[in-house]
């Protein structure tokens, strides 16, 4: 009785489309469910965001679950998931992302998720890293570790995304490091984020991790945006 009260003082919202949600426990209504813009890159060995890094980073697999366009679901998704705390989201695209991602032969040895690591200090004003939870649910579905640890920022850059791919690398450069040992050694890493775009700082964290012996990588992120 009390929580059908407050649930109709305070209702659900769905975080694609900001309406009512008709309850259930559904993070997101149907509308945004039928009209998410989904990339079935990982039926593509050969999709855009493979290509993304072609020449700069030695990948066994890339792919992206949905497409990021301006105004639409995916962004008002992503900073609900950035700058609302709404990590539900995170881990429901991991665990949607986990069910595709399975249909791929060259994720079949992931060892560990690694996700693209934030400063201390931006750590510290967010409160999270926004792509944990999604990290989280792939390492569950994957049957992978969820591994934090080993891939470190060691500096602190503002936001880049109006800049272009060489502009951004050139600020990002060597904004990465690895810590690890001999169990880290010829291990298939997953490296995810949330958006793709230049590529430039997952292509940093690539170079970081491929510096391990025997490391193999591959790239998911939530969203592909056109840059």
């Amino acid at each position: 009785m009390l929580k059908s009260l407050i649930n109709l003082l305070y209702p659900e919202m769905c975080p694609g489309c900001d309406g009512v949600l008709p309850g259930g426990g559904m993070l997101l209504c149907a509308t945004c469910l039928h009209d998410m813009p989904y990339t079935q890159h990982h039926k593509i060995t050969d999709n855009e965001t493979y290509k993304r890094f072609y020449g700069r980073l030695p990948l066994e697999h890339a792919s992206s679950l949905v497409y990021f366009h301006k105004e639409g679901i995916v962004q008002q998704l992503i900073h609900q998931l950035k700058y609302k705390g709404r990590q539900d989201v995170g881990g429901f695209m991991g665990q949607w992302g986990a069910l595709k991602l399975k249909e791929v032969d060259a994720l079949h040895d992931v060892t560990d998720i690694i996700p693209v690591p934030l400063h201390p200090k931006k750590l510290k004003e967010r409160g999270y890293n926004q792509v944990a939870a999604f990290g989280q649910a792939l390492a569950e579905g994957l049957g992978a570790a969820y591994t934090e640890d080993v891939l470190i920022r060691t500096s602190y850059t503002k936001t880049q995304t109006k800049k272009n791919l060489e502009a951004r690398a050139a600020i990002i450069g060597s904004a990465f490091d690895v810590r690890f040992n001999e169990h880290h050694h010829n291990r298939h890493f997953l490296l995810i984020d949330d958006v793709v775009t230049t590529g430039a700082t997952l292509e940093s964290c690539g170079r970081a991790l491929l510096i391990i012996p025997g490391a193999k990588l591959s790239i998911v992120t939530i969203a592909y945006a056109h840059s």
